[in-house]
């Protein structure tokens, strides 16, 4: 019984640290950074895509005369560098678009 105790209060432990660090107010990987309630997020190729700590998933589609299609959470839109568009509970700006690279800004609404 007490090596079942010490599994449990170990695996309690565990995903009390997990939701610890998910608890404060900065996340970053090799494709996107996030604060408390927005992300810089960069996707290279058609097809990239992240799962956003702050919402959902946003993946790309292609990149043709100088829009991006971009998907999140299911929703499709497009936006050229400097244009905002909103999808999926987020503010989105393209800050910088090229023939395969997007980087964005998103913003919970």
């Amino acid at each position: 019984m007490t090596t079942s105790r010490n599994a449990l209060a170990g695996a309690v432990l565990a995903g009390g640290l997990g939701l610890l660090s998910l608890a404060g107010c900065s996340f970053s990987s090799d494709n996107f950074s996030c604060d408390t309630n927005s992300c810089t997020v960069t996707l290279s190729g058609d097809g990239a895509e992240v799962d956003l700590p702050i919402g959902p998933t946003i993946s790309l589609g292609s990149v043709e005369n100088g829009r991006a299609s971009i998907s999140v959470g299911g929703a499709s839109v497009s936006c050229a560098e400097g244009e905002s568009v909103s999808a999926g509970g987020l503010e989105l700006e393209c800050t910088k678009v090229s023939d395969d690279e997007v980087e964005l800004s998103a913003t919970l609404n």
